[in-house]
């Protein structure tokens, strides 16, 4: 990769960029030449925070090493862990979203994800794995009969939704308006979708409360009913805490696994021989490859709870820091050849769930089995599966997504 001059001001977090390409080629710089850069914002609101500028972190041994010091020098409640909010972001939405466990620390945190991770165990996600993986030979078979369509609404899209419906009991009729839902979410940097991204996740908080209190009245078996009902320590969700899990689980169990999915069959197609690898002999390595290469999520932040002293800055108390997980990813200090889609690569140790720390990915097991899954289906159900066009990529200032991607499915004729 050729190096290249950064401008001044270049912002890391600019959604326009980030609906055009990923800034590879920046990144690659800033590992090579300061790995701890300094954005100084033209305009103070431009990103919802009404600050000077942030630090940009592209280096995997400092996102690790932030990650790891998270609760002690650095804090995700100070100002989320997302590093970009719509010009003009009433401070008080900010804070609000301090209730989701992803942006909170200490002992709140603590207690929330001791509770939560009771449904995330490595034995509890095992016990999904026969159910989803026919859902995923089912999702690839009623796919491939339509011949073609849009990848994402048909195939990548599906799995997470209905593993998130199966997982917390929501019916599997309603898991289109979850879907739906987490769009909005997520589409806050579109100006005309602020208004209707802020109502979506009010909806969706509402839905979640009512599935909570319904379960308090009728007790079933599933997660549901296991987080809200006290355990032996007398530990359980409010359903208002319920409530933001489910927003939780419909942005990070969906929009990053169905993303993850997308960019890995796009590196599939570009990749040939991998594909055909793919189909032989499946690799275990794979899913962590796919993983890597597709870094859903491009960025998170922390903010520096005291004065720090990193790779030779400065880091003030109040600091915002985005963690450039999708810069860390292509590291070349510690991946060989990192911009070589490579299926075999072991080891991997990617940062796509983060990097480890209090803030690893609560839902890493789920999200890695349904990756595994939806790519034997397609191998076994749709295996010349074709591209028909260019894919077009979410506006967001920190997900590496895809909303359509229009494919040929191939169906092969059944003997």
């Amino acid at each position: 990769m050729q190096p290249v001059t950064i401008p001044e001001g270049f912002d890391f977090t600019d959604p326009e960029l980030y609906e055009k390409r990923l800034p590879h080629p920046e990144w690659a710089q800033l590992r090579k030449t300061e790995p701890i850069h300094w954005v100084q914002k033209s305009d103070p609101g431009c990103d919802g925070f009404d600050d000077a500028g942030y630090w940009v972190v592209s280096k995997h041994e400092d996102i690790k090493e932030i990650s790891r010091r998270t609760n002690e020098e650095f804090s995700t409640w100070e100002n989320t862990a997302i590093p970009r909010f719509a010009p003009g972001t009433d401070r008080a939405i900010i804070d609000m979203m301090r209730f989701l466990l992803l942006n909170q620390d200490g002992e709140d945190h603590k207690k929330h994800r001791r509770i939560i991770s009771k449904g995330f165990t490595p034995r509890n996600v095992e016990k999904l794995r026969e159910s989803l993986a026919a859902r995923a030979k089912d999702i690839v078979e009623k796919a491939a009969a339509k011949g073609s369509g849009d990848f994402i609404l048909e195939v990548a899209s599906e799995l997470p939704l209905q593993a998130i419906a199966e997982l917390i009991g929501v019916p599997q009729e309603d898991r289109h308006q979850i879907f739906e839902w987490s769009n909005l979410m997520t589409s806050y940097d579109i100006p005309e979708l602020a208004e209707d991204a802020n109502t979506s996740a009010a909806m969706l908080l509402d839905y979640a409360g009512k599935m909570a209190a319904e379960r308090e009245k009728n007790p079933q078996d599933d997660l549901v009913t296991k987080l809200i009902q006290a355990d032996v320590d007398g530990e359980k969700l409010s359903a208002d805490d319920f409530g933001w899990f489910v927003i939780l689980l419909a942005v990070a169990g969906n929009e990053t696994t169905r993303n993850a999915t997308t960019h890995g069959m796009i590196a599939m197609l570009d990749n040939p021989d991998q594909w055909e690898l793919f189909k032989k002999e499946r690799p275990e390595t794979t899913y962590d490859e796919i993983l890597r290469w597709a870094s859903p999520i491009a960025s998170f932040q922390r903010t520096a709870t005291q004065d720090v002293e990193m790779g030779g800055k400065q880091i003030k108390k109040g600091d915002r820091l985005a963690l450039m997980y999708g810069s860390a990813n292509f590291d070349e200090d510690v991946f060989d050849d990192p911009f070589t889609f490579d299926i075999t690569r072991d080891p991997n140790p990617h940062l796509t769930f983060g990097g480890n720390g209090p803030h690893y990915c609560i839902g890493a097991n789920l999200a890695k089995l349904q990756i595994e899954l939806i790519f034997n289906a397609i191998a076994d159900h749709m295996p010349d599966l074709e591209s028909l066009g260019d894919y077009k990529r979410i506006r967001s200032g920190w997900l590496n997504g895809i909303t359509e991607w229009p494919v040929d499915f191939k169906c092969p004729v059944k003997h």
